[in-house]
């Protein structure tokens, strides 16, 4: 995989149970990571936030995550909007 390509949800979670495959023959995590084409690094991040979901769950949390910062970005448009009409209505402009 070429470096700073971003993976989707189902190629992740098919990596990592290829990886439980290979582990389970005994594989190490430097053995199978070279195997999947990934670093080790970004192994053990897959694992942390995918390992153990299932695809449709892997599904559902990023879209929550893509929903949750366009929430935020809402809310930082509209304080900035707030704090500009406070400042205009005191007169320190």
């Amino acid at each position: 995989m070429a470096r700073g390509r971003k993976s989707s949800v189902e190629h992740i979670i098919g990596k990592l149970r290829e990886a439980e495959v290979l582990q389970a023959k005994g594989s190490t995590i430097a053995d199978l990571s070279r195997e999947l084409g990934v670093s080790e690094q970004t192994y053990y991040r897959w694992r942390r936030e995918y390992g153990g979901l299932k695809l449709d769950q892997a599904k559902r949390l990023k879209q929550l995550e893509q929903e949750n910062t366009r929430l935020k970005r809402l809310v930082a448009d509209q304080a900035l909007d707030m704090a500009i009409l406070k400042e205009a209505a005191s007169g320190n402009f």
